[in-house]
């Protein structure tokens, strides 16, 4: 497996694999400020730069970024295969589906007849019952829970420990806070907060 991007994100990631005897030879950034994390080396990316070309194996690639903007951007300009890393201690029903360049991260909980999109991050502890969907680019934060059949747009955080009822929906590219709890749909772009969540800003 090969990462992009040299983030403190980045060694979350990394912790992934080694939970499930993942080998990562590189990493690689466009602007990279270390010379290696956890002890594996950091080179600048450049456009030509393919799995096959450096390690003599085709590799699957993840985007280790946090910011989903910036890893659906990246996302954008690389043409690589994506894999899929998912913590040894995470419970995942086989009647799920997740996304290619998804990290799943310890000790989540993903529930029967749930859809997990492309490159998302599924953070600590979160928790996602059946029939739910969750957008490309989306992260749900450490100890976020979903009711069944919520959906989750695209590059939606989901902020650490919120609750979101059963099946709410929530639009594409929307913020919702720290611990708050969502009670009815959210529109795309909006940011909200509290318990029970109200809606302090849409970002068109």
């Amino acid at each position: 497996m090969i990462l992009f991007g040299a983030s403190g994100h980045c060694k979350s990631v990394i912790d992934i694999a080694e939970s499930i005897g993942e080998k990562i030879p590189i990493i690689y950034d466009d602007n990279p400020k270390v010379e290696a994390i956890c002890h594996i080396p950091v080179q600048k990316f450049k456009s030509e730069i393919s799995g096959l070309k450096e390690t003599g194996l085709k590799e699957n690639w993840v985007i280790s970024i946090g910011n989903n903007k910036n890893r659906k951007e990246v996302r954008e300009k690389l043409s690589e295969k994506f894999g899929l890393l998912i913590h040894k201690t995470a419970s995942i029903s086989s009647w799920s589906a997740i996304g290619d360049g998804t990290v799943v991260m310890a000790k989540v909980v993903i529930n029967a007849s749930t859809k997990i999109g492309e490159h998302c991050i599924i953070n600590s502890g979160a928790v996602i019952e059946h029939d739910c969907i969750v957008g490309d680019f989306a992260h749900i934060s450490p100890n976020a829970s979903l009711a069944g059949g919520v959906t989750i747009g695209e590059g939606t955080q989901i902020g650490i420990g919120a609750c979101v009822l059963p099946e709410i929906s929530i639009g594409k590219w929307a913020t919702i806070g720290a611990g708050a709890v969502i009670i009815r749909d959210v529109p795309d772009g909006a940011t909200v907060i509290g318990n029970p969540g109200r809606v302090i800003k849409i970002n068109k």
